[in-house]
């Protein structure tokens, strides 16, 4: 048997929190979804002025980081798996509505485990990720030095 860590309410706020700071420092309205490591929404918001579109986005990109334990523009770059000659090319389709292959969505990886996702819809790619990075680093502050979590735009678990 073996211990879990698990993402909760708190720590979902932190991350929606410093995502918000970051994307009102861009300028962008987004909206931030995190979700546990089994792609359940724990916190979702969408910002004032920020697109209608932006919750099932949030919410697909960070159901697919967690899943499949990968940051979801990984799957459509050149030779990625998702593209025509990769390995899972129409994955998307299979899972209508709830897998996304564009950027902002980020897996949760603390101390090598993966133990959710988070997702950003609002902004231009660029916008979506250091909104990402910013909760992911938030994340690791509040945690403190005993744990060690992941922070960088490309990752694959």
């Amino acid at each position: 048997m073996r211990s879990v860590l698990r993402l909760e309410l708190e720590e979902a706020r932190v991350m929606l929190e410093a995502a918000k700071r970051a994307s009102l420092e861009l300028g962008v309205a987004e909206t931030i979804c995190v979700v546990d490591d089994g792609g359940f929404v724990i916190a979702l918001e969408r910002m004032d002025g920020a697109r209608i579109t932006g919750p099932e986005l949030a919410m697909a990109k960070a159901f697919t980081a967690s899943g499949h334990k990968r940051s979801t523009h990984l799957f459509n770059q050149p030779g990625g798996p998702a593209t025509v000659t990769g390995e899972a090319f129409g994955i998307h389709a299979m899972m209508p509505g709830k897998f996304a292959i564009f950027v902002g969505g980020f897996p949760v990886v603390v101390n090598g485990e993966v133990i959710g996702g988070i997702g950003i819809s609002g902004g231009n790619g660029e916008q979506d990720i250091e909104a990402g990075l910013a909760a992911l680093q938030a994340l690791q502050a509040h945690l403190g030095p005993g744990y060690d979590v992941l922070v960088k735009a490309d990752i694959k678990k």
